[in-house]
C-alpha cells in the first residue's frame, strides 16, 4: 500500500529502525506498514498529517475502523503498531508528546480457537493422492504439521538438515529466531521416509537444494500456496468449518490436551514464550479433569 511521499519516507525510517532493534520479520514489517499506509490516508484525507494527529484524531480513527467491519482484535493490533511508531518519534524527537498515551486499548475477549475434531483431521489427511509426487508430497506436509503443532511459515521453511529422523525430532526456528525441538512421531516420520524416498527427488530433479518440502519449481513453497492446499483438501473431505492457517495447529494442541497432555509441555512444543499465550486452551484442560474427576471419583 503507498501513501503520500512524506508519511512514506516517515514510515520507512520507523521500519527501518525496527528492524535493525528488533529484528522483526518481512510479514510483520509489512503488517506494519499497511497499518500506518492506511492510517496516513485517512489522515491526509482529513487534511491532517500523520505526525501531527493527537489522542482525538487516533480514536476517531479506531471508531472509524470499528464502522468498517473490523474486529476488536484488528483494532486492537493496529493500535499496538501505532504505539511503536509514537513512541519511536518521541524517541528521536520528532514529536513531543506521544498521541496514543491516554488511548485505551479495545476490550477482547478470548476467542475459543477453530479445531477440527480427530475424525475431521483423518479425512483431511487422506485427501491427497499419494500416489503423485505433489500429493505425496501434501499428505507428508499435512501429517507434520498435524504431528508437530508447527506454523505454517515454519513448515515450508523447514530444511533437510531440520530434520532428525534417528532421534524423530525436528529442530524450529520460530519467533524471533527461538529454536525448539518437536518431536515428530512414529506415523509422520513414516510418511517422510517415503516421501523422502519417493516424491522428493522427483520435486527436485537436478536441481541442488536443502529445502525439505520444494515446490513443483523446485523452490521453497510460499505459505499461501500450501495454505490454499489445506482449503482445497478440506472442502474435499468435506468439512465446512471456517479454517485458518493455524487450524491444523489448534487441532495438535487441542487434541493433546484431550489425550493428557499438560499445558506447560504444550506451550514448549507450540514454541510460545509466554504460558499466558497457550492459556487460550485452559477451556480443554479444566473440561477434561472435570471429566476424569466424573469419571474416578467416588463421589464425582
Amino acid at each position: 500500500m503507498a501513501c503520500n511521499q512524506p508519511a512514506q519516507q516517515l514510515i520507512d525510517t520507523f521500519l527501518d529502525a525496527l528492524w535493525v532493534e528488533k529484528g522483526l520479520g518481512q510479514n510483520t514489517l509489512d503488517a506494519y506498514r499497511r497499518d500506518l499506509c492506511a492510517i496516513a490516508e485517512w489522515a491526509e484525507s482529513g487534511g491532517l498529517h500523520l505526525i501531527a494527529l493527537t489522542g482525538n484524531d487516533i480514536q476517531r480513527y479506531l471508531a472509524h475502523r470499528f464502522q468498517q467491519g473490523v474486529s476488536a482484535r484488528s483494532v486492537a493490533r493496529q493500535l499496538s503498531c501505532l504505539r511503536s511508531f509514537y513512541r519511536y518519534l518521541v524517541r528521536e524527537n520528532r514529536i513531543q508528546v506521544d498521541p496514543t498515551a491516554l488511548v485505551e486499548n479495545p476490550k477482547l475477549g478470548r476467542p475459543l480457537p477453530k479445531s477440527l475434531t480427530e475424525s475431521d483431521v483423518e479425512a483431511l489427511l487422506e485427501q491427497p493422492s499419494t500416489e503423485e509426487a505433489l500429493g505425496l508430497r501434501d499428505r507428508t506436509m499435512l501429517e507434520v504439521l498435524y504431528a508437530t503443532g508447527l506454523r505454517v511459515t515454519e513448515l515450508v521453511g523447514l530444511t533437510i538438515h531440520q530434520i532428525n529422523p534417528r532421534q524423530g525430532v525436528v529442530r524450529v526456528f520460530g519467533k524471533g529466531g527461538k529454536e525448539r525441538l518437536v518431536p515428530m512421531g512414529e506415523e509422520s516420520l513414516s510418511w517422510l521416509a517415503r516421501y523422502l524416498r519417493e516424491a522428493r527427488p522427483l520435486l527436485l530433479g537436478t536441481v541442488q537444494s536443502d529445502v525439505l518440502f520444494p515446490s513443483n519449481r523446485a523452490r521453497q513453497m510460499a505459505r499461501q500456496t500450501f495454505w490454499y492446499s489445506i482449503k482445497r483438501y478440506a472442502k474435499a473431505a468435506g468439512i465446512e468449518k471456517p479454517l485458518s492457517p493455524h487450524t491444523l495447529r489448534h487441532a495438535f494442541a487441542t487434541h493433546l490436551l484431550n489425550h493428557g497432555a499438560d499445558l506447560r509441555v504444550l506451550q514448549l512444543l507450540l514454541g510460545h514464550s509466554d504460558l499466558s499465550t497457550t492459556q487460550i486452551y485452559t477451556h480443554i484442560a479444566s473440561a477434561r479433569i472435570k471429566s476424569l474427576h466424573a469419571q474416578h471419583h467416588p463421589r464425582g
